[in-house]
């Protein structure tokens, strides 16, 4: 697995996200928030199989840790909810091309907070930046579903409430 944040170039996005004192959090971890504090991939609760899990997970999926929080720490985190920053990951071993959707990948029953995979588009959080083949890292640009810019088939606004209408 390639080694914490590998941003690639593009233009960044951070906010900054509530973490719970329990959680860890590494740069280059794909986050997604539970309602109250962002958290690793790899804590995501695992729901029937691999591609409803994904796809919950892309409906939550925040985007990349800049900054670290340890165990015992409670302060907001930077992360990059930008679909105009490329990154580099860890994927599993294919063929792959500018514009496949990829999500993140899972175990047989869990997600890896640093490594993607290729994805039916409800489950995918990314989309390949390159086209390679016999890979195991790739560039992808990420869609989060908190980004109004996102591409992420979760990213929505809602409708206007009557009270601001």
């Amino acid at each position: 697995m390639l080694p914490a944040l590998r941003f690639r170039s593009g233009q960044v996005q951070l906010q900054r996200w509530p973490v719970a004192s329990e959680t860890v959090i590494e740069p280059g971890d794909l986050v997604y928030f539970d309602g109250t504090s962002i958290k690793p991939a790899s804590s995501f609760p695992w729901t029937t199989n691999l591609v409803t899990t994904q796809t919950n997970f892309a409906a939550a999926f925040v985007g990349v840790a800049h900054q670290a929080s340890a165990a015992g720490q409670n302060a907001p985190v930077s992360i990059d909810i930008s679909p105009l920053a490329t990154y580099e990951y860890a994927v599993s071993s294919g063929n792959y091309t500018v514009g496949q959707t990829i999500a993140v990948h899972g175990a047989p029953s869990a997600l890896s907070k640093q490594q993607l995979a290729p994805a039916v588009s409800t489950a995918a959080i990314a989309r390949a930046a390159e086209s390679v083949s016999s890979a195991t890292t790739l560039r992808v640009n990420f869609a989060s579903a908190y980004s109004v810019a996102s591409s992420n088939v979760h990213a929505q606004l809602g409708p206007i409430p009557e009270s601001e209408a």
